[in-house]
């Protein structure tokens, strides 16, 4: 999952543009390297800085404290009322394009940082100031989005026929893309229609943030209402039990029964703030010239409108329907023979039945792997992977004291076998009290070209929820984890490889649904027995994982993944709906209801509000279907360009080149299509996930 900020706040996950060389030279190599794999089995060592003071977060002085915040935001903010005015007295030419990427890169730097520590800090008081950074950097930004004289500099340049025609196809996007942001923000209105669109999203901004909160938070019931020999799976609080999820992998299905009507249920304050929400961004989206706000977010993705992301969910949909009826009938079979007096399939039978059936089918105990993938292993895999396909090592570098948040942080310097050094990493694997549960990349610095020609080296940080090692045993990961470790990777290695000259444009900053594309490919990479035999190494004896529980696992993949697609399809049809035509004709939980069993398949749950609980409607809003669509794409990419060789060098290039080289700055289809010297239609999309469902012919033979 990406998160990350840009000029324009309301323009999802911004922009890229091929860059140039990466400055003046290679980077020296740094003496405090050390290898990958090992650091991460190792306690860290924080050292001082030289003068022995303390640094502050990821290395900014200011940040030692959460005060800091405040001080980076105003200097942020005066550098950039510098640059308005610079930008607004510059006459046309390609310094007006650097003097807004130059005012884009001083509010994201504080803004992207931020957005990260409010999530992830242990203190309180840093997440506060964070959260606080956060809300006045983007309330600055939308007023310069319908700032008339600032548009007025950016409009001279684009009307300038003979300047234009001298920039570099680079500058010239990127100018086109600011003007972009400037217009679905309303700057064609008049003032007071302008004042309206900056108030709404101020506060379309605040109530994702409460809404995202809300997701999250766990609900109370009186302990006494469930029976008592399924109390002890909640955690008490007096008379009380707290239900923090929906225990998907519980055998016990009162339990899960249990976690999915209590955890479910409608919360009044959560329902207004998400129809608020879905009614703001409606008004927004209608005030800047748009029919609904599914059109304004899906300008310049690869799908380009809402019509043609229907066209693909319904042709995926009709695709997987007899797949999917097959599945849920297997399921139903399996809680017969276990639960035969209550064999109704439900909503909270799909994870844990599919689980059953691959375990049972295909002997798969996530136990029997985890001993051959310990953390340091999976990150040599990485290491000698990214080496062979892109000539990429990853280094563990000693952090000074202050730097981080944690002390399990890990930070990897990405150095080129002839470039140099390409940015920083920093790895916040490790489970501890108030983390957040989820995996996620997010840009704390994105890159550029400097004034003085250096190149301003990307910074981000991954974040998962592993477990920490114990006395006996290294950090050991299950397959799923390895896999969400490897995806992860893949969004890092966008952005170190999507070297802009823009930062406005760097890395991940694309389309969201070509974004995931570089982080599916990667799951791919992990499924391959040849990457996983190069790193998968049993901690205690040294004894490699045989190939045929590779095979079986990626095999048992494949059994109920129709149902699972189409979990995944109900999901992105729901978000389609929503941010469709307003005022919406039922409320959002009918509207759920009627989507689950139209498009799902099983039946709703009275009072149930699983919408509540949907966090991606924030980030991802009318945007969902980008999962389902990048996951075509990557394995279109993966059968045509990997599946032969998953280490050739000259495919490795190629996908550089093609793919993650120009971010956003190129229209996401014509990076694909440079990819697949063709351009997919909807179809080919949908075939692509198909076929990836059939099981391999010889491992079902071998296995059988």
């Amino acid at each position: 999952m990406l998160t990350g900020c840009r000029w324009s706040l309301p323009v999802a996950l911004g922009r890229a543009l091929r860059g140039r060389a990466a400055g003046p030279g290679r980077r020296a190599v740094s003496t405090s390297w050390c290898p990958v794999g090992a650091a991460f089995d190792a306690k860290q060592q924080l050292r001082g800085s030289a003068a022995g003071r303390e640094t502050g977060l990821f290395g900014v002085p200011e940040l030692s404290c959460p005060e800091g915040f405040q001080e980076a935001q105003d200097k942020a903010l005066q550098e950039s009322e510098q640059l308005v005015q610079k930008a607004c007295s510059t006459p046309p030419g390609p310094e007006t394009v650097m003097i807004f990427d130059q005012l884009s890169d001083s509010l994201c730097r504080v803004a992207d940082l931020a957005d990260f520590v409010k999530i992830a800090h242990p203190d309180f008081a840093f997440r506060e100031a964070a959260e606080e950074a956060c809300r006045n950097i983007g309330t600055v930004v939308e007023k310069l989005n319908t700032d008339v004289e600032l548009c007025q500099s950016l409009r001279r340049l684009l009307a300038d026929e003979i300047v234009m025609s001298s920039l570099d196809p680079e500058t010239r996007r990127v100018a086109e893309l600011f003007m972009f942001d400037f217009e679905i923000s309303g700057i064609h209105l008049d003032e007071e229609k302008r004042k309206k669109a900056v108030n709404l999203n101020v506060r379309i901004l605040d109530l994702s943030n409460e809404f995202l909160t809300g997701t999250h938070l766990p609900n109370k019931i009186d302990k006494h209402i469930l029976p008592e020999h399924i109390r002890y799976n909640f955690t008490a609080e007096g008379n009380y039990l707290q239900v923090a999820g929906l225990h998907a992998d519980c055998p016990d299905d009162l339990v899960r029964e249990a976690a999915y009507k209590i955890f479910l249920y409608p919360n009044a304050e959560q329902l207004n703030r998400l129809e608020e929400l879905l009614a703001s961004r409606n008004s927004l989206a209608q005030l800047v010239g748009y029919d609904t706000f599914a059109h304004r977010a899906l300008q310049g993705t690869m799908a380009k409108n809402p019509e043609t992301v229907r066209q693909f969910l319904e042709k995926l949909s009709d695709q997987l329907a007899k797949r999917t009826q097959k599945d849920f009938e297997m399921m139903t079979k399996m809680k017969m023979k276990l639960n035969p007096q209550n064999s109704k399939l439900m909503p909270w039978d799909h994870p844990y039945y599919s689980g059953v059936l691959r375990a049972e089918r295909y002997n798969i105990d996530p136990g029997l792997y985890c001993p051959f993938f310990s953390l340091g292993a999976c990150m040599e895999g990485l290491n000698s992977l990214f080496s062979q396909l892109l000539g990429i090592s990853l280094y563990a570098e000693q952090t000074q004291r202050g730097e981080v948040w944690s002390e399990d942080v890990r930070k990897l310097a990405v150095v080129h076998e002839t470039e140099g050094l390409l940015g920083y990493i920093y790895c916040d694997f490790f489970q501890r009290p108030d983390k957040p549960h989820q995996d996620c990349h997010f840009t704390v610095r994105g890159g550029r070209l400097r004034e003085n020609g250096e190149y301003q080296l990307p910074v981000v940080v991954l974040m998962l929820s592993l477990p920490h090692s114990t006395r006996s045993a290294p950090t050991l990961l299950s397959p799923g984890m390895m896999e969400n470790l490897f995806h992860e990777m893949g969004h890092a290695m966008h952005s170190m490889l999507g070297r802009t000259r823009y930062q406005h444009v760097t890395g991940t900053r694309c389309a969201t649904d070509f974004a995931e594309v570089p982080s599916i490919l990667m799951e791919y990479f992990a499924n391959d027995y040849r990457v996983v035999n190069q790193f998968a190494r049993h901690y205690k004896t040294g004894q490699p994982l045989p190939k045929n529980m590779v095979s079986r696992l990626c095999e048992s993949k494949k059994v109920c993944a129709a149902a699972d697609m189409q979990l995944q399809v109900f999901y992105a049809a729901l978000d389609q709906i929503y941010h469709g035509k307003h005022p919406l004709k039922k409320s959002t939980t009918e509207i759920l209801k009627e989507t689950q069993e139209k498009v799902y398949g099983l039946p709703y749950v009275p009072n149930t509000a699983w919408q509540l609980r949907f966090s991606h409607l924030v980030g991802y809003g009318a945007k969902y279907y980008s999962y389902l669509m990048s996951r075509a794409v990557a394995s279109m990419v993966w059968k045509q360009c990997f599946a032969q060789d998953p280490f050739d060098r000259a495919m490795g290039e190629r996908y550089r080149r093609e793919m993650l080289a120009h971010g956003g700055g190129k229209e996401p289809m014509l990076m694909v299509q440079g990819m697949l010297q063709k351009s997919p239609s909807v179809e080919d999309f949908v075939d692509a996930l198909v076929s990836d469902l059939d099981q391999d012919f010889e491992t079902f033979i071998m296995d059988s």
